[in-house]
This record gives structure tokens, sequence and C-alpha cells, in this order.
């Protein structure tokens, strides 16, 4: 199961934490990533890790603005969202892939939602 949380209405510029619980994944097997779907807009990968080897990807729309963690010990997987712009407003979900980050999850959590307006 995949529980994501940690969305909620920011203003331009602020930052928001989502936390993904993955319970019953092991995150030396499994590739965690968030995707996020806007109104009209197709789904986007922006971020994956691979805990067994360190692997971390970004979307470019969000490199150097987002940070992705892990905790195997909790089986958490953190999006550390900065700088936030009115464009990164989606639903985010969470979700897990067998060992890569190929873009295409055999998992797909709940989605929350995030908001960038002033």
């Amino acid at each position: 199961q995949l529980q994501a949380s940690g969305g909620g209405l920011v203003q331009p510029g602020g930052s928001l934490k989502l936390s993904c619980v993955a319970d019953g994944f092991t995150l030396d097997y499994y590739a965690i990533g968030w995707f996020r779907q806007a109104p009209g807009k197709e789904r986007e990968e922006v971020s994956c890790i691979r805990e067994s080897d360190d692997y971390i990807n970004y979307a470019d729309s969000v490199k150097g603005r987002f940070v992705i963690s892990s905790d195997s010990a909790r089986k958490m997987v953190s999006l550390q969202m900065n700088s936030l712009k009115p464009e990164d407003t989606a639903v985010y979900y969470c979700t897990a892939e067998h060992y890569y980050c190929s873009g295409v999850p055999n998992y797909w959590g709940q989605g929350t939602q995030v908001t960038v307006s002033s």
C-alpha cells in the first residue's frame, strides 16, 4: 500500500514536503517515484529513487527545486518541494516499480493535491 500525504495550498516561492509510506514494499527491491497530473495535462514523472544503488532522477522541470529522499527503516520516501511555482499545481501520486525507475510504475497510491497560488 502506498500512502501519500503532505499536499496543500502554498504561495508561489513556498515549500511543501510530500511523504509516501510504502507499506508492504521493501525499498531494496522497489523504486519509489512521484508522478503528477494537472488538469488538462498529461501525467508527468517528477522524480524516482532506487535505494539499492542510490539512483535518483528528476524531471527537468523540477531539477534544483525538488529533492527526493528515502528512509528504508520507516519505508518512507519524501519529496521536498522548494521554490514552488503555479505550474507545479497538480495531484501528486506515489508509485512503486520493480527494481527500476523505468517510468512505468507497477503500483500507484492515492493522490495528494498540491496547489500553488497567491
